[in-house]
């Protein structure tokens, strides 16, 4: 089993000890996190929905992130991937959810953001988590990175929400 596909595992184990259910808001690693997660057979149980939200527009639809976020502050922030999150666990019921929006490459960097700039964010229950992270590397490293960064953050969550309930 590979890194990825254990952190999925251990993941749903926690979340089964809390009967609680997660679901994913993406954008640069287009699903990769919820494929991740489903990979896990028996993640019907603890997992609820997968948005992947590539364009801004699909973001505001899909996860209600106010438009002018994007003229504001850009996609790649952390007001849009905390609206994301909200968003997914709203439309989700979830208690559980992760949102992450970067730039993978290898265009679309710029000075201030650049190519390896991923945005996460973690929602449990009302709390909101965010940082931002700079992963070196090709397209496809900067998303293996996230994916695993996020389900790593989802993990540390569900260890904080199992040590409040003991």
């Amino acid at each position: 089993m590979n890194e990825i596909t254990q952190l999925a595992a251990d993941l749903g184990r926690r979340l089964q000890v809390l009967n609680a259910h997660v679901s994913t808001a993406e954008s640069c690693t287009g699903g990769g996190i919820a494929e991740a997660i489903t990979r896990v057979a028996g993640s019907s149980a603890w997992f609820e929905a997968g948005y992947v939200t590539y364009s801004n527009r699909q973001k505001t639809q899909q996860l209600n992130v106010p438009a002018e976020l994007f003229t504001q502050v850009g996609a790649v922030s952390r007001e849009v991937v905390e609206a994301m999150v909200q968003g997914a666990q709203r439309n989700s019921h979830a208690r559980f959810a992760v949102a992450v929006s970067g730039i993978a490459g290898p265009d679309g960097g710029s000075p201030s953001k650049p190519v390896g700039t991923v945005w996460l964010a973690w929602g449990v229950g009302d709390a909101v988590f965010a940082e931002c992270r700079h992963f070196p590397g090709n397209r496809d490293e900067v998303r293996r990175q996230t994916v695993k960064a996020a389900l790593e953050g989802l993990l540390l969550h569900a260890d904080g929400e199992i040590s409040n309930q003991g």
